[in-house]
């Protein structure tokens, strides 16, 4: 990383570039340091922009800083404009992590080319408009940026890995129902509903420790249990206990990397009674132990 010194204690860095495929690129950028690093690259408009912020927040400077774009922690930002180029300027915040990927509009075609009319900005409509769209990054979503940003791997399958968990980003982000048409999704409609299911969403995080059944959440959101489950799997792609299970995971992952709790404290933290169980279940989803992912972090 490139770092000459700047007015106002802005340092220069520069993206880590994965290539994945013709016209599909990751940039990962982390700001371990305690000052802002800005970070260029051009982009011509031919490409649509994903932006991921993991950790700490960064800004997206415009038209020569006359307009600026935040993007805060957990959250996502997408930019496409078939007018213009997009070039990246971004002041990168202290402790602060950053993935983004760029896919030509051509190839995003080919990727949805049966699906065009799900994904709003590909139909024929929308095809020469600008568009921004924030989101927020789901558990699942988390664990893939993570893994492009924390992988260990020998450089000869480097590419390999980036490319499968490049695809399998993007299939997570337009697996969520925002991005559908909604006169094709009759359970969005009926917007009582939608507020229902997200409280049902807020009540498993708050008490993801001891989480009331599916039909004591029902219940509590006063909506059939079919209904629950037919709409929590509409908004967030997910049944309700595997989406917490993600949710658990996520969180347990992060006690662990601050390193001010041991294993035993972060099972307990997210619901689990013994350290055996708590293990067998972050093995499931990380294919290691809590003691070996710690063991890797240094």
């Amino acid at each position: 990383m490139q770092e000459n010194s700047q007015p106002k204690s802005i340092a220069k860095g520069s993206f880590e570039e994965s290539f994945i495929d013709d016209g599909f690129i990751v940039l990962t950028f982390q700001n371990n340091s305690n000052e802002i690093k800005t970070v260029e690259r051009e982009i011509d408009s031919s490409y649509i922009q994903f932006h991921f912020c993991i950790k700490g927040s960064s800004a997206f400077q415009f038209n020569n800083g006359t307009y600026t774009l935040n993007i805060q922690e957990e959250t996502s930002l997408l930019l496409y404009n078939p007018e213009r180029d997009l070039p990246i300027y971004m002041d990168v915040n202290p402790n602060s992590w950053l993935v983004s990927v760029l896919i030509s509009i051509k190839k995003f075609h080919r990727l949805f080319s049966l699906e065009a009319d799900y994904i709003t900005f590909l139909s024929e409509d929308n095809r020469h408009k600008k568009y921004y769209k924030d989101g927020s990054i789901t558990p699942s979503m988390a664990i893939v940026l993570n893994q492009l940003v924390n992988y260990n791997l020998n450089q000869s399958i480097k590419n390999l890995y980036f490319k499968g968990k490049a695809y399998e980003l993007l299939s997570l982000y337009f697996n969520r129902s925002e991005d559908a048409n909604i006169e094709q999704c009759p359970f969005l409609a009926d917007e009582t509903n939608v507020i229902k299911i997200r409280k049902a969403k807020d009540i498993i995080i708050s008490r993801m420790a001891e989480p009331p059944t599916l039909q004591e959440l029902a219940d509590e959101i006063q909506l059939s249990l079919k209904k629950l489950k037919e709409g929590f799997k509409e908004i967030y792609g997910d049944s309700v206990f595997s989406f917490l299970f993600d949710y658990k995971m996520e969180v347990a992952r992060k006690l662990l990397e601050s390193g001010d709790h041991n294993v035993n404290e972060v099972g307990l933290r997210v619901g689990y009674s013994t350290a055996s169980h708590f293990i067998a279940a972050f093995k499931k989803k990380y294919g290691t132990t809590p003691k070996k992912y710690v063991m890797s972090l240094n």
